[in-house]
């Protein structure tokens, strides 16, 4: 009896997170893959209704044979939605590697400094968190407008004779995502170099490595975990990112973020939106998979 209680308890813990995945995310998947199905009506909401029980089963049939793939064909043949792919990826990329760049040495400090003083370092990475997104972002437009405190700075400094122009331009969303998803980079960078082995360095410098080769040779690949995870917490988010390109881009900048807003927004046209959010979500499936089975390797590796 005790044995048969354990296993049906084991079973309702795992069954715990199918069932949030089932019901906060293929449910509304199904949602949104339905609307994308529909075609815009003059309504509230503003799509003709698809897979109907109202109307009986002759109903539910004549809505299956009212499916269409027409928004997804539409999607394709223009080439503004191609392009807002495009550039997302882009620019979620290079942003991606900035913040690789930008994070990988600050998590290596983190990693290196003394242990009484990391707690501290892990709260300052932190830190931002405890103030509103919005709130942040909305500070840098005061930071890189025209006469804001960088431009103020630099020709105070001497360094430029007229005020920079960063804000509305390609350069303010690779700032403001960088800072944005820093600590998601950080973070698992600090997890995997804190727990190495910094003897291996020390043997490789006695054999001869220089402290560089050595870097290369040890201290990089076993981070290679944190890299990959780092890099698909700032990646994936970028992708889909609404408010830095809005705020800090300008109205002339093309993502698919912006584009899902204003169809569904400003255009109305939900099967559309729908279409193009159902499409950003498989493009995101590889990313993802692969970021869950280098964390499954990592765990065995580990």
């Amino acid at each position: 009896m005790r044995r048969l209680l354990s296993s049906i308890g084991s079973r309702l813990v795992i069954a715990v997170p199918y069932l949030w995945l089932f019901v906060f995310f293929l449910v509304p998947f199904f949602i949104v893959f339905k609307i994308s199905l529909s075609q815009t009506a003059i309504a509230m909401p503003p799509y003709l209704p698809v897979f109907d029980l109202e109307g009986g089963v002759s109903g539910f049939l004549e809505n299956l044979r009212a499916l269409s793939l027409e928004n997804y064909l539409w999607l394709a043949g223009d080439p503004l939605y191609v392009n807002a792919y495009l550039s997302s990826l882009f620019i979620a990329g290079v942003s991606t590697f900035l913040t690789l760049l930008v994070g990988y040495p600050l998590a290596y400090g983190m990693a290196r400094a003394p242990e009484n003083l990391r707690p501290v370092l892990l709260m300052l990475v932190i830190l931002p968190f405890w103030t509103s997104f919005l709130i942040r972002v909305y500070a840098w437009i005061g930071i890189l407008k025209p006469e804001g405190l960088l431009n103020q700075f630099l020709l105070f400094l001497g360094v430029i004779d007229e005020p920079l122009i960063i804000l509305n331009t390609t350069t303010a969303i690779y700032i403001g995502i960088v800072y944005s998803y820093l600590p998601f980079m950080v973070l698992p960078l600090y997890a995997s170099l804190e727990k190495m082995d910094y003897s291996l360095i020390e043997a490789a410098e006695d054999l001869g490595c220089t402290p560089l080769s050595a870097f290369w040779k040890i201290t990089f690949p076993l981070s290679r975990a944190g890299i990959v995870a780092g890099c698909m917490l700032v990646f994936i988010p970028a992708v889909g990112e609404f408010v830095i390109p809005d705020l800090l881009g300008g109205p002339r900048t093309l993502m698919i973020g912006k584009t899902l807003w204003n169809e569904f927004f400003s255009n109305r046209d939900w099967p559309v939106s729908s279409a193009v959010a159902i499409v950003l979500l498989l493009i995101l499936v590889l990313p993802i998979v692969y970021f869950q089975r280098a964390q499954a390797r990592a765990r065995e590796e580990g």
